[in-house]
């Protein structure tokens, strides 16, 4: 199926992405100007991006049911209102611990009802099995334009405007989200039948004793566990790390644009991969390539090209983990939960995104030092290269025998 072809429904779940993550990928510039304006250490903002992530993880598996039971357009509206009510409040704030409210629930919320689980279940739901690899890619990609498009502009806000106001634009940014969920067909009952999905009565409970069952999906949760440390590590800390280095904010700013940009065509690369080949494979090819890029950046001198390389490389096998990782629940459990399933996987890939973003903040405030943290990035990509190998991702009994 060429992407031209593709349903409506998957362009304006591109739209959603490109805004929500757009924002969301740009609070590490935000860092040291908050930083400095409450008085506090790194840790405190690491903390609150951290809490972010965790929420945004521990609401996912809910938002998720919601979503395969209601449909994701009431879903995705309220949960960019929550997410431009967060931006705007961390905007306003006199106090510190307001944050963790704001920029942690709030956000945290925001974030789970219009980002990849929510959009990416609804996409499974119009596009046929074996071109969902490359849709789930497609869609992926969106969010790392949004990347690309937001950071330069953050930085240009920030730089003219100040922190306030420009959150207090990504507030306004969210009223986008909100009107192309209007458009979004993605009731169960309207896509039924839409893409010859197998039909049967299983229940809710009945899929996730099925999913718990099964010692492949737990490995898909340790993979995505370290994926989630990964990138919230280098999206919160990388601008920081620079800056010790002695290089200027706006290498920063590019090295994240860069990332963006080249997760624009590693997403979709990775997703095409996924449907030729197999995922498990893919996946394990994806992991050691961060391996040999993370620790390439961190044994050569630190100078503004090889923060752009960095930031080109790294994005390339950025978020290929999403549609190879998707792909991989609905090929193995199907697609009529898999909001609710790929939210669970979801929920670990955050609780990995908050110990990154908190562990990076504490071990810089203790050793005064990234270094530590940036080698156990590296241990810990191989090791999920590993635990790929092993997974049965042949579909379970139930679908086999349909």
């Amino acid at each position: 199926m060429s992407i031209f072809r593709f349903p409506l429904l998957v362009w304006l779940g591109i739209g959603i992405l490109i805004t929500s993550l757009g924002i969301r990928q740009s609070f590490g510039i935000f860092m040291m100007p908050i930083s400095e304006h409450f008085g506090t250490g790194r840790e405190f903002f690491s903390f609150a991006i951290a809490l972010q992530n965790l929420l945004f993880g521990a609401f996912q598996p809910f938002i998720g049911m919601a979503a395969d039971k209601y449909g994701s357009k009431r879903i995705i509206f309220l949960g960019a209102l929550s997410y431009a009510l967060g931006l705007y409040l961390t905007s306003i704030t006199s106090e510190a611990s307001m944050l963790y409210i704001s920029l942690g629930a709030l956000v945290g919320l925001g974030l789970s009802a219009t980002s990849y689980v929510i959009v990416l279940g609804a996409v499974a739901k119009v596009v046929p099995a074996e071109h969902a690899a490359k849709a789930f890619g497609l869609t992926t990609a969106a969010g790392s334009f949004g990347m690309f498009a937001v950071i330069p502009g953050a930085q240009w806000l920030l730089t003219d405007f100040g922190w306030q106001q420009a959150l207090q634009v990504f507030a306004m940014l969210c009223t986008i989200i909100m009107a192309l969920s209007l458009f979004m067909k993605t009731s169960p009952k309207a896509n039924t039948g839409a893409v010859n999905q197998v039909q049967d009565d299983q229940t809710l409970l009945q899929a996730l004793k099925e999913a718990f069952n099964h010692k492949g999906y737990w490995l898909i949760h340790a993979g995505f566990f370290v994926c989630g440390f990964h990138v919230m590590f280098i999206a919160t800390h990388l601008p920081s790390y620079l800056a010790d280095k002695h290089l200027p904010a706006s290498s920063a700013a590019m090295a994240l644009a860069y990332v963006g940009i080249f997760n624009i065509f590693g997403s979709y690369f990775w997703g095409i991969m996924g449907d030729k080949f197999n995922k498990r494979y893919v996946m394990s090819a994806l992991y050691l390539m961060r391996t040999v890029v993370i620790a390439g950046f961190v044994t050569l001198p630190i100078t503004e090209n090889t923060a752009a390389i960095f930031g080109g490389a790294i994005g390339f096998c950025w978020l290929g983990t999403v549609p190879l990782t998707s792909g991989l629940v609905r090929q193995i459990f199907g697609a009529r939960y898999l909001s609710t399933l790929y939210g669970l996987v979801f929920f670990t890939h955050q609780v990995g995104s908050f110990l990154g973003a908190w562990a990076g903040g504490r071990i810089y405030d203790y050793y005064g030092s990234y270094e530590p943290i940036w080698w156990s990035t590296v241990v810990l990509a191989f090791i999920a290269a590993l635990l790929h190998i092993p997974i049965n991702d042949k579909p379970v009994a139930r679908l086999a025998m349909a």
